[in-house]
Protein backbone atom coordinates (compact mmCIF):
# COMPACT_ATOMS: atom_id res chain seq x y z
CA UNK A 1 0.00 0.00 0.00
CA UNK A 2 1.38 3.66 -0.49
CA UNK A 3 2.31 5.46 2.05
CA UNK A 4 0.49 8.77 0.95
CA UNK A 5 -3.72 8.89 0.02
CA UNK A 6 -4.53 9.46 -3.27
CA UNK A 7 -7.00 11.76 -1.66
CA UNK A 8 -8.32 12.53 1.74
CA UNK A 9 -12.38 12.72 1.87
CA UNK A 10 -14.41 14.09 4.44
CA UNK A 11 -18.02 13.15 5.23
CA UNK A 12 -19.96 15.73 6.50
CA UNK A 13 -22.29 14.30 8.72
CA UNK A 14 -25.01 17.41 9.95
CA UNK A 15 -28.14 17.03 11.68
CA UNK A 16 -30.87 14.93 9.41
CA UNK A 17 -28.31 13.99 6.94
CA UNK A 18 -28.47 10.10 5.48
CA UNK A 19 -25.84 7.51 7.31
CA UNK A 20 -26.81 5.42 4.77
CA UNK A 21 -24.91 7.74 2.51
CA UNK A 22 -21.65 8.03 4.12
CA UNK A 23 -21.28 4.35 5.41
CA UNK A 24 -22.14 3.61 1.08
CA UNK A 25 -19.17 6.13 0.46
CA UNK A 26 -17.18 4.97 2.89
CA UNK A 27 -17.51 1.28 2.17
CA UNK A 28 -17.16 2.29 -1.94
CA UNK A 29 -13.61 3.72 -1.61
CA UNK A 30 -12.48 1.04 0.85
CA UNK A 31 -13.99 -1.91 -2.08
CA UNK A 32 -12.13 0.70 -4.51
CA UNK A 33 -9.27 0.39 -2.85
CA UNK A 34 -9.16 -3.71 -2.80
CA UNK A 35 -8.94 -3.57 -6.33
CA UNK A 36 -6.53 -0.97 -7.01
CA UNK A 37 -4.27 -3.29 -4.59
CA UNK A 38 -4.77 -6.05 -7.03
CA UNK A 39 -4.35 -4.62 -9.52
CA UNK A 40 -0.91 -2.73 -8.40
CA UNK A 41 0.74 -5.86 -7.87
CA UNK A 42 3.87 -5.58 -6.18
CA UNK A 43 3.46 -1.81 -6.00
CA UNK A 44 1.94 0.66 -3.95
CA UNK A 45 -1.44 0.86 -4.36
CA UNK A 46 -3.46 4.27 -4.42
CA UNK A 47 -5.64 4.61 -1.44
CA UNK A 48 -8.26 6.97 -0.14
CA UNK A 49 -8.50 7.99 3.57
CA UNK A 50 -11.79 8.76 4.73
CA UNK A 51 -13.26 10.04 7.80
CA UNK A 52 -16.01 11.04 9.32
CA UNK A 53 -16.85 14.36 10.25
CA UNK A 54 -20.27 14.95 13.09
CA UNK A 55 -21.64 18.68 12.94
CA UNK A 56 -23.40 19.75 16.07
CA UNK A 57 -24.81 23.04 15.22
CA UNK A 58 -26.22 23.61 18.65
CA UNK A 59 -22.70 23.44 20.12
CA UNK A 60 -20.83 25.43 17.49
CA UNK A 61 -18.33 22.32 16.66
CA UNK A 62 -17.58 19.57 14.01
CA UNK A 63 -15.58 16.78 15.12
CA UNK A 64 -13.76 13.91 13.07
CA UNK A 65 -15.90 10.81 14.94
CA UNK A 66 -14.09 8.13 12.28
CA UNK A 67 -10.91 7.65 10.66
CA UNK A 68 -10.08 5.17 8.15
CA UNK A 69 -6.23 5.64 8.64
CA UNK A 70 -5.68 7.59 12.04
CA UNK A 71 -2.87 9.31 13.81
CA UNK A 72 -1.68 11.72 10.87
CA UNK A 73 -3.07 14.87 10.55
CA UNK A 74 -6.48 15.40 8.63
CA UNK A 75 -5.36 17.46 5.44
CA UNK A 76 -8.48 16.89 3.68
CA UNK A 77 -8.77 17.34 -0.28
CA UNK A 78 -12.26 17.03 -0.73
CA UNK A 79 -14.97 17.51 1.92
CA UNK A 80 -18.51 15.77 0.97
CA UNK A 81 -22.28 16.62 2.42
CA UNK A 82 -24.52 13.85 1.59
CA UNK A 83 -28.16 13.85 1.19
CA UNK A 84 -31.06 14.97 3.92
CA UNK A 85 -33.71 12.69 5.48
CA UNK A 86 -35.78 15.58 5.07
CA UNK A 87 -37.24 17.39 2.42
CA UNK A 88 -35.32 21.13 2.15
CA UNK A 89 -38.71 22.78 3.64
CA UNK A 90 -37.62 21.00 6.76
CA UNK A 91 -33.83 21.47 6.64
CA UNK A 92 -33.05 24.24 9.70
CA UNK A 93 -29.78 26.69 8.61
CA UNK A 94 -26.46 25.13 9.37
CA UNK A 95 -24.18 28.03 9.75
CA UNK A 96 -21.92 25.59 11.41
CA UNK A 97 -21.37 23.28 8.93
CA UNK A 98 -21.38 25.56 6.23
CA UNK A 99 -18.23 27.16 7.95
CA UNK A 100 -16.55 23.86 7.75
CA UNK A 101 -16.79 23.29 4.49
CA UNK A 102 -16.13 26.53 3.45
CA UNK A 103 -12.64 26.64 5.65
CA UNK A 104 -11.89 23.52 3.71
CA UNK A 105 -12.64 25.28 0.73
CA UNK A 106 -9.89 27.92 1.93
CA UNK A 107 -7.53 25.26 2.70
CA UNK A 108 -7.18 23.86 -1.22
CA UNK A 109 -10.22 20.93 -0.91
CA UNK A 110 -12.75 19.86 -3.25
CA UNK A 111 -16.68 20.30 -2.05
CA UNK A 112 -19.00 18.24 -2.85
CA UNK A 113 -22.95 17.41 -2.10
CA UNK A 114 -25.64 14.73 -2.97
CA UNK A 115 -28.85 15.47 -3.09
CA UNK A 116 -30.46 18.11 -0.74
CA UNK A 117 -26.53 18.40 0.49
CA UNK A 118 -26.79 21.16 -2.01
CA UNK A 119 -28.62 23.68 0.26
CA UNK A 120 -25.63 22.92 2.48
CA UNK A 121 -23.25 23.55 -0.30
CA UNK A 122 -24.92 26.69 -1.69
CA UNK A 123 -25.02 27.81 2.56
CA UNK A 124 -21.16 28.67 1.83
CA UNK A 125 -21.80 31.18 -0.50
CA UNK A 126 -19.24 29.70 -2.82
CA UNK A 127 -21.53 27.93 -4.97
CA UNK A 128 -23.21 31.38 -6.27
CA UNK A 129 -22.41 32.44 -9.97
CA UNK A 130 -21.80 28.69 -10.31
CA UNK A 131 -23.40 25.35 -11.60
CA UNK A 132 -24.88 23.00 -9.40
CA UNK A 133 -27.54 20.18 -9.90
CA UNK A 134 -29.50 18.51 -7.01
CA UNK A 135 -32.76 15.95 -6.96
CA UNK A 136 -34.74 17.30 -9.25
CA UNK A 137 -37.81 17.37 -7.05
CA UNK A 138 -35.34 20.25 -4.72
CA UNK A 139 -34.46 22.15 -7.89
CA UNK A 140 -37.20 25.00 -8.06
CA UNK A 141 -36.45 25.04 -3.97
CA UNK A 142 -32.73 25.48 -3.64
CA UNK A 143 -32.99 28.15 -7.00
CA UNK A 144 -35.67 29.77 -5.10
CA UNK A 145 -33.70 29.61 -1.84
CA UNK A 146 -30.10 30.27 -3.26
CA UNK A 147 -31.10 32.51 -6.50
CA UNK A 148 -27.17 33.23 -7.38
CA UNK A 149 -27.03 29.77 -8.10
CA UNK A 150 -27.42 28.01 -11.17
CA UNK A 151 -29.20 24.96 -10.59
CA UNK A 152 -28.73 22.77 -13.52
CA UNK A 153 -31.40 19.98 -12.37
CA UNK A 154 -30.82 17.57 -15.39
CA UNK A 155 -27.63 16.80 -14.40
CA UNK A 156 -26.92 13.62 -12.29
CA UNK A 157 -23.09 14.67 -11.55
CA UNK A 158 -21.68 17.78 -12.09
CA UNK A 159 -18.05 18.60 -12.08
CA UNK A 160 -17.25 22.28 -11.65
CA UNK A 161 -13.00 22.27 -10.65
CA UNK A 162 -13.59 22.86 -7.30
CA UNK A 163 -17.14 22.02 -6.70
CA UNK A 164 -18.96 18.70 -7.57
CA UNK A 165 -22.50 17.97 -7.19
CA UNK A 166 -24.80 15.14 -7.56
CA UNK A 167 -28.15 14.98 -7.77
CA UNK A 168 -30.79 11.89 -6.40
CA UNK A 169 -30.82 10.81 -2.81
CA UNK A 170 -28.51 7.18 -4.26
CA UNK A 171 -26.90 9.38 -6.33
CA UNK A 172 -23.80 9.13 -3.81
CA UNK A 173 -22.99 5.67 -5.90
CA UNK A 174 -22.24 8.24 -8.97
CA UNK A 175 -19.97 10.79 -7.14
CA UNK A 176 -18.28 8.18 -5.56
CA UNK A 177 -17.89 6.33 -8.69
CA UNK A 178 -16.68 9.77 -10.30
CA UNK A 179 -13.89 10.33 -7.81
CA UNK A 180 -12.34 6.65 -8.07
CA UNK A 181 -12.49 7.25 -11.64
CA UNK A 182 -10.44 10.31 -10.94
CA UNK A 183 -8.28 9.31 -8.33
CA UNK A 184 -7.32 6.02 -8.98
CA UNK A 185 -8.55 5.50 -12.89
CA UNK A 186 -11.03 4.17 -14.99
CA UNK A 187 -10.76 0.59 -14.69
CA UNK A 188 -10.96 0.60 -10.76
CA UNK A 189 -13.73 2.50 -10.86
CA UNK A 190 -15.42 -0.06 -13.65
CA UNK A 191 -14.35 -3.16 -11.40
CA UNK A 192 -15.83 -1.25 -8.05
CA UNK A 193 -19.20 -0.74 -10.18
CA UNK A 194 -18.92 -4.44 -11.43
CA UNK A 195 -18.62 -5.35 -7.45
CA UNK A 196 -21.52 -3.54 -6.15
CA UNK A 197 -23.69 -4.07 -9.35
CA UNK A 198 -24.23 -0.60 -10.33
CA UNK A 199 -24.15 1.05 -13.20
CA UNK A 200 -21.50 3.50 -13.80
CA UNK A 201 -21.47 7.28 -13.48
CA UNK A 202 -25.00 7.93 -14.87
CA UNK A 203 -25.34 11.83 -16.91
CA UNK A 204 -28.86 12.76 -16.30
CA UNK A 205 -31.59 12.84 -13.88
CA UNK A 206 -34.14 13.17 -16.80
CA UNK A 207 -36.10 9.80 -17.30
CA UNK A 208 -36.21 9.47 -13.35
CA UNK A 209 -37.65 13.97 -13.01
CA UNK A 210 -41.59 13.63 -12.78
CA UNK A 211 -43.54 17.05 -14.18
CA UNK A 212 -45.04 18.53 -10.41
CA UNK A 213 -46.98 21.48 -11.56
CA UNK A 214 -47.74 24.10 -8.64
CA UNK A 215 -51.43 24.61 -8.09
CA UNK A 216 -50.51 26.61 -4.66
CA UNK A 217 -49.51 29.64 -5.47
CA UNK A 218 -52.18 31.63 -5.27
CA UNK A 219 -53.19 33.37 -8.54
CA UNK A 220 -56.83 31.93 -8.84
CA UNK A 221 -57.17 33.33 -12.57
CA UNK A 222 -54.06 31.06 -13.43
CA UNK A 223 -55.33 28.36 -11.60
CA UNK A 224 -58.71 28.08 -13.90
CA UNK A 225 -56.60 28.19 -17.12
CA UNK A 226 -54.08 25.30 -15.29
CA UNK A 227 -57.16 23.15 -14.54
CA UNK A 228 -58.52 23.56 -17.83
CA UNK A 229 -55.15 22.10 -19.41
CA UNK A 230 -54.75 19.62 -17.16
CA UNK A 231 -58.45 18.16 -18.50
CA UNK A 232 -57.93 19.12 -21.58
CA UNK A 233 -54.21 18.83 -22.95
CA UNK A 234 -55.06 16.61 -25.87
CA UNK A 235 -57.40 19.40 -27.46
CA UNK A 236 -54.02 22.18 -27.63
CA UNK A 237 -55.62 24.70 -26.19
CA UNK A 238 -53.42 27.98 -26.97
CA UNK A 239 -53.16 31.16 -25.43
CA UNK A 240 -56.72 32.82 -26.52
CA UNK A 241 -58.47 30.15 -25.19
CA UNK A 242 -57.17 29.69 -21.26
CA UNK A 243 -56.69 33.57 -21.30
CA UNK A 244 -60.05 33.56 -22.08
CA UNK A 245 -60.32 30.98 -19.27
CA UNK A 246 -58.43 32.81 -17.00
CA UNK A 247 -60.54 36.10 -17.55
CA UNK A 248 -57.44 38.04 -18.70
CA UNK A 249 -56.02 39.80 -21.64
CA UNK A 250 -53.36 37.61 -23.46
CA UNK A 251 -50.25 39.79 -22.54
CA UNK A 252 -51.00 39.71 -18.73
CA UNK A 253 -52.18 35.84 -18.59
CA UNK A 254 -48.71 35.07 -19.90
CA UNK A 255 -47.08 36.81 -18.02
CA UNK A 256 -49.10 36.16 -14.66
CA UNK A 257 -48.55 32.10 -15.83
CA UNK A 258 -44.64 31.99 -16.13
CA UNK A 259 -45.02 33.88 -12.31
CA UNK A 260 -46.98 31.46 -11.16
CA UNK A 261 -45.79 28.51 -12.70
CA UNK A 262 -42.07 29.11 -13.93
CA UNK A 263 -42.83 28.00 -17.27
CA UNK A 264 -45.13 29.25 -20.41
CA UNK A 265 -48.19 28.10 -21.30
CA UNK A 266 -46.75 26.21 -24.14
CA UNK A 267 -43.69 23.96 -21.85
CA UNK A 268 -46.81 23.60 -19.46
CA UNK A 269 -48.91 21.67 -22.11
CA UNK A 270 -45.61 19.64 -23.37
CA UNK A 271 -44.99 18.60 -20.02
CA UNK A 272 -47.89 17.29 -19.13
CA UNK A 273 -48.52 15.54 -22.65
CA UNK A 274 -44.60 13.87 -22.13
CA UNK A 275 -45.98 12.74 -18.47
CA UNK A 276 -49.06 11.03 -19.64
CA UNK A 277 -47.05 9.52 -22.39
CA UNK A 278 -44.58 8.40 -19.83
CA UNK A 279 -47.76 6.67 -17.88
CA UNK A 280 -48.47 4.92 -21.15
CA UNK A 281 -45.15 3.79 -22.11
CA UNK A 282 -44.49 2.63 -18.68
CA UNK A 283 -48.39 0.46 -18.04
CA UNK A 284 -49.30 -0.66 -21.72
CA UNK A 285 -48.16 -1.60 -24.59
CA UNK A 286 -49.97 0.89 -26.71
CA UNK A 287 -47.25 1.49 -29.73
CA UNK A 288 -45.79 4.50 -29.89
CA UNK A 289 -47.34 6.40 -33.01
CA UNK A 290 -50.76 5.64 -30.82
CA UNK A 291 -49.76 7.25 -27.84
CA UNK A 292 -48.32 10.29 -29.31
CA UNK A 293 -51.37 11.19 -31.04
CA UNK A 294 -53.41 9.92 -27.70
CA UNK A 295 -52.01 12.86 -25.90
CA UNK A 296 -52.44 15.03 -28.66
CA UNK A 297 -49.64 14.69 -31.25
CA UNK A 298 -50.78 13.71 -34.91
CA UNK A 299 -47.03 14.06 -35.65
CA UNK A 300 -45.52 10.88 -34.26
CA UNK A 301 -41.49 12.33 -35.55
CA UNK A 302 -42.32 15.95 -33.25
CA UNK A 303 -43.66 13.62 -30.82
CA UNK A 304 -40.86 11.47 -30.51
CA UNK A 305 -38.04 14.46 -30.82
CA UNK A 306 -39.89 16.26 -27.59
CA UNK A 307 -39.91 13.14 -25.58
CA UNK A 308 -36.26 12.49 -26.00
CA UNK A 309 -35.62 16.47 -25.22
CA UNK A 310 -37.64 16.14 -22.04
CA UNK A 311 -36.65 12.58 -20.58
CA UNK A 312 -33.44 12.18 -22.32
CA UNK A 313 -34.51 8.95 -23.87
CA UNK A 314 -36.50 7.97 -27.07
CA UNK A 315 -39.82 6.61 -26.35
CA UNK A 316 -38.61 2.47 -27.11
CA UNK A 317 -36.02 3.14 -24.67
CA UNK A 318 -38.29 4.61 -21.92
CA UNK A 319 -40.15 1.79 -22.42
CA UNK A 320 -37.41 -0.68 -21.94
CA UNK A 321 -35.53 0.52 -18.82
CA UNK A 322 -39.06 1.20 -16.95
CA UNK A 323 -42.48 -0.31 -18.76
CA UNK A 324 -44.09 -3.02 -16.39
CA UNK A 325 -46.37 -4.19 -18.74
Amino acid sequence: MADKPAAQIGLLIYPDCQLAAVHGLTDLFRIAGEWASRRAGEGPAPFVRISHWTASEDEGRVACTWDSHPGAPHVLTHAIAPPSLVAPDQMRPMPISAAWMKARHAEGGVLGSVCAGAFVLAETGLADGRRATTHWAFAQALAERFPAVQVAESRMVLVDGDLMTAGGILAWTDLGLTLVERLMGPSVMLATARFLLVDPPRRSQLPFAVFQPRFDHGDGAVLKAQHHLQARSADGPGVPELAAIAGLGERTFLRRFAKATGIRPVEYLQQVRVARAREALELTRDPVDQIAWKVGYADPAAFRKLFHRLTGETPTAYRKRFGIA
